[in-house]
């Protein structure tokens, strides 16, 4: 039976309504592809915090989170089902820099489908660029 991993990521947006892209890295499961930052909710931690912890490991910076879920959603990869928890989020302190990431940019959302995005990250794409 395939491990089921809980994951947050963060939909960070600027001032300008751009979001924040995150490129996979060579090295990362699922490399080269792009996703929303983020990472697994540790045992006995609730989502928000778990968002907060794991974009101030991988990006170096605070942020605060809306308190409400965008967008959650379950996908099956090939080694492990990911059930991924969606939140818009903004930055507080600092600037996003990427520690574990290939490259971060800021895209408007109807620019979204651009990027080869990892697939369990695609609904909440598909549901940032029908929101106006």
């Amino acid at each position: 039976m395939k491990k089921l991993v809980k994951v947050v990521a963060a939909i960070i947006e600027n001032e300008q309504n751009e979001i924040l892209c995150a490129l996979r890295s060579p090295e990362m499961s699922i490399p080269n592809m792009w996703e929303f930052p983020g990472g697994k909710v540790e045992a006995n931690e609730d989502i928000y915090s778990a968002l907060e912890r794991e974009i101030n490991e991988e990006l170096d910076c605070k942020i605060e989170t809306s308190k409400e879920v965008f967008n959650e959603n379950v996908h099956e990869y090939e080694t492990f089902i990911i059930n991924l928890i969606s939140i818009k989020c903004k930055v507080v302190e600092a600037t996003p820099t990427p520690s574990e990431h290939s490259k971060l940019i800021w895209l408007k959302r109807e620019n979204l489908d651009s990027l080869k995005w990892a697939p369990a990250d695609i609904p909440a794409v598909e549901q940032l660029m029908n929101k106006k």
